[in-house]
């Protein structure tokens, strides 16, 4: 069971096999492309559609949750004194956001209702690095010990 929900995507996306190493919040020093970042901290606030009577202690208290997925490739290699090869794999940030857009995320500790995918950027080519930017938002039960101190 993962303790957060970078950690619960983190797990579905290692669970898929797409060949690239994820990480939470940041890669491993020296980690060459490419390799995905998952990060959470994103803004968060109730869901409207599904909360509890706040004056009741024991309601469930629905939240949505933006979490920012971000793969980083290599945009091309040199093949020769002037020449190139593409190396990013086209369509990769596409399967990523389809495998998340409607999962459960079964390794998060609170219950999830909706995973869905927001939106997807390409950030231009800088350094010989191309980005992707997936926005996830997941809809999901605030849990208790979020919120109360230990």
């Amino acid at each position: 069971m993962a303790a957060s929900t970078s950690g619960a995507i983190k797990a579905r996306l290692e669970g898929l096999a797409f060949g690239v190493p994820v990480f939470r919040d940041g890669p491993r020093e020296g980690q060459a492309p490419p390799f995905i970042v998952v990060q959470e901290g994103m803004p968060a606030g109730l869901d409207a559609s599904g909360n509890g009577d706040f004056g009741d202690p024991d309601a469930e208290v629905n939240i949505v949750e933006t979490v920012t997925v971000d793969l980083v490739q290599q945009a091309r290699i040199k093949t020769g004194s002037t020449t190139t090869k593409v190396t990013e794999r086209y369509g990769l940030a596409e399967a990523i956001a389809a495998a998340l857009h409607g999962c459960q995320l079964p390794a998060h500790p609170a219950k999830v209702t909706a995973v869905r995918v927001q939106d997807i950027d390409r950030i231009p080519i800088a350094d010989n690095r191309v980005r992707h930017s997936i926005t996830v938002q997941v809809h999901r039960e605030l849990l208790r010990e979020e919120v109360v101190p230990q």
